[in-house]
């Protein structure tokens, strides 16, 4: 479940980024277009990736559920720490998409 934690938080994080509101604020640039839809088309991958992941351990039933509430969780974090550590998030962000694939390889 931890692995569907990261992939959903890394997911919300690239659509965080897809916003040009929040990509200038956090990293200081003005994104490109294309730069914009990779971030927002892999952030729905990685949803998609997070949702696949709580599926196959837990079933329809309870992986929805834990899908939800990680999510929630992950929003609720973003949220928060959006307009006081913003730089704080990117490095979640970074460490949830090296953790995430870790998380995989190793066994269960």
């Amino acid at each position: 479940m931890l692995a569907v934690t990261l992939f959903g938080f890394a997911g919300f994080a690239c659509l965080c980024l897809a916003m040009e509101k929040h990509y200038k604020e956090l990293l200081g640039s003005t994104p490109s277009v294309m730069r914009l839809r990779v971030l927002r088309v892999g952030g729905w991958l990685l949803q998609l990736l997070a949702l696949s992941l709580a599926v196959h351990y837990s079933g329809w039933a309870m992986g929805l559920v834990e899908w939800s509430a990680v999510l929630m969780a992950g929003v609720t974090l973003w949220v928060f720490l959006l307009p006081y550590q913003p730089r704080l998030l990117l490095g979640l962000l970074g460490l949830s998409l090296v953790l995430g694939p870790v998380l995989l390889i190793l066994p269960q």
